[in-house]
């Protein structure tokens, strides 16, 4: 399936626009469904600072969350790329902070998986490692590994992402991310099989590479409990 390309399309929603798959089953992983908004008839005051809505004091939806404000609650816009919207759209304070917060995921550390980085990779309980590069499929659905040999994990079966460190990284900043332990189900399985990565020789690359799928992981699994 990762070798079927990914057509786009514009969509358009009461939200706004958004650049969707054109198979609904290929969205990235980290994304997030669009909310229902809140109907109008069961807000008739703002669900943040409790004003009544009237002809004068409009109501507004988040395209985050799809609770009701009024304009001063609701008068922030934010790119918002876990629901591929085309543009910065309207969101409530909190979701603002959190779409900003995601936005430095896209906008960094995302750049840094697609670019990939050199592991040991032992798969299983075998007691052999292979040099391999590691990296973030385009789609995001896949965690390509290449080397004498090739494999692909879809991040959407993983159970468990554990990032392990080495202790004191240079300077004494705190502990240096140095490997991975993954747990998940190979496609067509149902039967857990444990990964390992291992910083190789660039391993300041590698810490990078490792601190931006922590990220990411902290949005795989915020997705999954959507």
């Amino acid at each position: 399936m990762s070798s079927v390309p990914d057509g786009k399309k514009l969509v358009r929603s009461p939200s706004g626009l958004r650049m969707m798959p054109e198979n609904g089953a290929f969205n990235s992983p980290f994304s997030l469904d669009e909310p229902q908004w809140v109907p109008d008839k069961d807000c008739p005051r703002c669900m943040q600072c409790d004003t009544k809505f009237d002809f004068i004091r409009r109501k507004h939806h988040c395209r985050r969350c799809g609770r009701c404000f009024c304009d001063k609650c609701c008068s922030k816009k934010a790119a918002l790329p876990r629901m591929s919207f085309v543009d910065p759209v309207r969101q409530c304070a909190d979701c603002s902070l959190l779409s900003q917060k995601e936005s430095d995921f896209y906008d960094k550390q995302l750049k840094v998986l697609l670019a990939g980085s050199t592991f040991l990779v032992t798969l299983g309980g075998s007691n052999k490692s292979e040099t391999m590069t590691c990296r973030l499929a385009n789609n995001h659905r896949y965690m390509f590994l290449d080397g004498e040999s090739h494999f692909e994990v879809e991040l959407s079966r993983i159970s468990s992402m554990q990032i392990q460190t080495d202790g004191t990284s240079p300077g004494g900043c705190g502990s240096r991310a140095s490997g991975m332990l993954v747990h998940y189900k190979p496609m067509g399985s149902q039967d857990t099989q444990q990964l390992h990565l291992e910083a190789a020789d660039d391993k300041k690359a590698a810490a990078l590479w490792l601190a931006a799928m922590h990220k990411g992981a902290k949005l795989l699994y915020e997705a999954k409990d959507q």
